[in-house]
């Protein structure tokens, strides 16, 4: 195999630091924790390699796909991972970076100058925490392959074929004994791709999800410049102009945006080598202090009174800011594993003085700017001490002297915080019926009758005087902004109780806001919460069961109906029922998933089942020969419904066959696409096992199944029809019995507790609906329109 280690990515550039132990046994401590994040933490690690290429100037292009069976596929146009022999190990360097713990060009400053991956143990923890791992590397002008299984390699590094391109290729699974069934997210994927591509100008991302068929394509060339522009186009801009300053001392970039919009609340997204610090550090320090320092440098020209002057803090000079603070560091020192907080303090000092230097003489030659900026820090300072007297004034009164508390407020009598709840719930029926339904030791009710005020456009001295918001208020008795002290919370669990219909939304979002933007503390110390009214009651024989969402019913279809009177019938006579029948149901589910992704390409079921028999080979698609036998196949399958014609595909040495249906005219199309995607592959190795017709019995009825596609729809509806299920569009409908068994008594209801994230979005959400700029309204709901399911009117 080629040496090639002095192009600077070479064996040498790869040092080992220990091996794959406790990887499995002990996986939270390389990914955070088996849930959703953790699952999703396996895909940014792969991600992060190749956006580590771009970075070093060697990729322009990055590709993510998600497939139907949960497998994800990263693929860069970089140099590719090494493969000549690593001179230590004495295995290929490939297979070293995917099966030794901390091998990576990252621990040796040879390969990368700056690098975001977790650590550097990136590519052999996702290789041990998954079921299975290819990897393609395309370099030398070859392509080479090896495939792994839960960490260990199961096929030697090969070569497979040729190529002109550079790059490589992973695609791996999750593992479901680690991760269960979790799945991964397009909305959570598409956030982090979009965000890379803010952080890399000129690197272009795709992300395509086979299985919902979505494709978006992310390129911005100013970089993080767009991004401010971005995340303030829901705000009224103060000027138009974005700020844009980049300096570099000591080997650490600084790349900083931002503009001031006309709003209440600072907003600032920072970054080390490419991985978002959630709670900001060092970097952000020296760019807030830079900026302050710059405007009281410069302020003396405004020719402002002493007065003014000395009227706003750094604080109140933030106000409406939008800013984006991204630096690269050689070596980042991180507060936590998750990378949460930059630590090095020679980051803050070095971030100030790029900051200061540049700012000073802007602000020097936009005296325009300047006065905006400062007009508003005094605006805000004159905001702020009208909320500190208001904040008094609800501070200096005890709750015996608020005469708005005891006809609203059916407290409780426990006295201790930690044992006390307190639900704020939506309207007087639901209200009533939780005070009947309540336990009055430990359960407060505060009905919000009145109108919650639009928190949007309005600073805190107008929010405290809504008659809702001060009843919550002096109902929590912890006070309200940057007064709030959790020792005086009178409750240790708030509960918000609303319907899951529109109204319930919209108040749950207005409630959610407030709490994000003037109680975060209770947020961010876990007192917030969700209650999750159960949308179905299901009645089996005389019990009832109350299931919270349709995610939930389909388990307890399985659990309760097929697991236990379910039986399927195989084509080869073969009878499946309990824990095998599920086994194979969940199987069968994914490729239902798989072959849904094909109906995309194909839509006859007729053709597509055709096709899928006939397993076409991906490297045998440049044979005319092959694609002739296999044509003559399809056609004693099919009889005469379709007619075909074989032609060479554009840019490629390869074949492809048109079918036309002769009763429609629709054209379809068996390329190398289609042949060389995993639902493809995967559908034809388990057509070759599963054979149709399949006879689902359940309820003395049996169900006839006669593709992949339709398997989870008829079963289930099969199940469903087994009981008596109805569906709840509010709280309203439920007596005070039932919502305490479903809603409220601690043993048996479902409660969401709130994270920043969620408020964060709840935030984003509602500043688009609710705020004055029109068209991100417009493009939410066209975007948003189409999705709507079990519209309640």
């Amino acid at each position: 195999m080629p040496q090639n280690s002095k192009n600077g990515y070479g064996a040498d550039a790869i040092k080992v630091v220990s091996g794959l132990e406790h990887v499995r046994l002990r996986p939270a401590m390389y990914i955070g924790d088996t849930g959703e994040r953790g699952m999703h933490h396996l895909l940014w690690e792969i991600l992060d390699n190749a956006v580590d290429e771009a970075m070093a100037g060697y990729a322009k292009n990055i590709t993510v796909i998600l497939h139907p069976d949960n497998s994800a596929t990263v693929i860069d146009d970089g140099r590719g991972i090494p493969v000549d022999i690593h001179p230590k190990v004495g295995k290929p360097t490939v297979e070293v970076v995917f099966t030794v713990l901390g091998a990576g060009g990252k621990f040796e400053k040879k390969a990368y100058k700056y690098s975001g991956g977790l650590h550097g143990v990136g590519a052999s923890v996702v290789n041990a925490l998954s079921e299975w791992l290819i990897v393609e590397v395309y370099r030398d002008g070859k392509i080479y392959r090896q495939e792994y299984r839960r960490g260990k390699p199961v096929t030697p590094l090969e070569v497979v074929g040729k190529t002109k391109k550079t790059g490589t290729k992973v695609t791996f699974k999750p593992d479901p004994e680690i991760f269960g069934n979790k799945k991964f997210k397009f909305d959570i994927v598409d956030r982090r791709v979009r965000e890379l591509a803010y952080l890399n100008p000129g690197v272009r991302f795709r992300l395509i999800d086979e299985r919902l068929k979505k494709e978006v394509e992310y390129k911005f060339d100013k970089g993080i410049e767009e991004l401010v522009r971005h995340l303030a186009e829901i705000k009224e801009p103060l000027f138009n102009k974005v700020i844009r300053l980049q300096g570099e001392k000591d080997n650490v970039l600084v790349d900083i945006a931002f503009q001031y919009v006309r709003d209440y609340r600072e907003l600032i997204e920072s970054f080390v080598n490419n991985i978002k610090t959630v709670d900001g550090g060092t970097h952000v320090s020296g760019f807030r202090s830079g900026l302050t320092k710059a405007v009281n440098r410069v302020v003396d020209s405004l020719k402002l009174t002493k007065e003014l002057k000395e009227s706003f803090t750094g604080e109140d000079l933030r106000e409406g800011l939008v800013a984006v603070v991204s630096v690269k560091v050689p070596n980042p020192q991180f507060e936590g594993q998750t990378k949460g907080k930059l630590g090095n303090p020679e980051v803050k000092r070095i971030t100030e003085s790029v900051v200061y230097e540049y700012l000073v003489n802007f602000f020097d030659k936009h005296r325009d700017i300047l006065r905006a900026i400062v007009e508003k820090a005094i605006e805000a300072a004159l905001a702020r001490k009208a909320a500190q007297k208001a904040k008094d004034l609800i501070r200096r009164k005890s709750p015996l002297e608020d005469t708005t508390l005891p006809g609203k407020l059916a407290d409780c009598s426990e006295k201790d915080p930690s044992k006390c709840e307190l639900f704020l719930v939506e309207g007087d029926s639901a209200g009533g019926s939780a005070k009947q339904g309540r336990d009055r030791r430990t359960q407060a009710i505060l009905p919000l009758r009145g109108k919650i005020i639009n928190v949007e456009k309005v600073r805190l001295d107008k929010v405290l005087s809504n008659e809702e918001i001060k009843a919550i208020t002096a109902a929590l008795g912890c006070g309200i902004g940057d007064a709030i002290n959790l020792k005086n919370l009178r409750y240790h669990k708030v509960i918000i109780m609303t319907d899951a219909d529109t109204d319930g939304s919209h108040i749950r979002t207005l409630l959610l806001t407030f709490f994000f933007r003037f109680m975060k503390p209770l947020i961010e110390n876990g007192h917030i919460y969700i209650a999750l009214p159960p949308l179905y009651r299901v009645r089996k024989g005389k019990k009832d069961f109350y299931i919270k969402d349709d995610e939930e019913l389909e388990k307890f279809l399985k659990e309760e109906v097929i697991y236990k009177n379910g039986k399927l019938h195989l084509a080869n006579g073969k009878t499946l029922t309990g824990e095998e029948l599920l086994f194979f149901l969940n199987r069968l589910e994914e490729l239902g998933e798989a072959y849904r992704s094909l109906k995309v390409k194909i839509s006859n079921e007729e053709l597509l089942n055709a096709v899928i028999k006939l397993c076409l080979k991906i490297e045998k698609m440049g044979d005319r020969n092959y694609i002739k036998s296999q044509l003559e196949v399809l056609k004693q399958a099919l009889g005469e419904s379709f007619s075909f014609e074989i032609s060479k595909e554009e840019d490629k040495d390869l074949y492809k066959i048109a079918a036309v249906d002769k009763d429609t005219y629709d054209v379809y199309e068996i390329n190398s696409d289609l042949v060389d995607s995993v639902a493809y592959e995967v559908l034809c190795k388990e057509a070759k096992n599963i054979k149709f017709p399949l006879n689902f019995e359940v309820g003395g009825k049996t169900t006839e199944i006669t593709h992949f596609g339709e398997i989870k729809e008829k079963i289930m509806a099969a199940a469903k029809g087994t009981l008596e299920i109805q569906r709840y569009k509010g709280l309203g409908e439920m007596n005070p019995e039932q919502l305490w068994e479903t809603t409220m008594n601690p043993k048996t209801r479902r409660l969401m507790r709130v994270t920043i994230e969620d408020a964060a979005e709840a935030d984003e959400i509602f500043s688009i609906l609710m705020g004055e700029n029109v068209e991100p309204r417009k493009r939410f709901i066209a975007k948003y329109a189409k999705e709507v399911r079990n519209l309640d009117i």
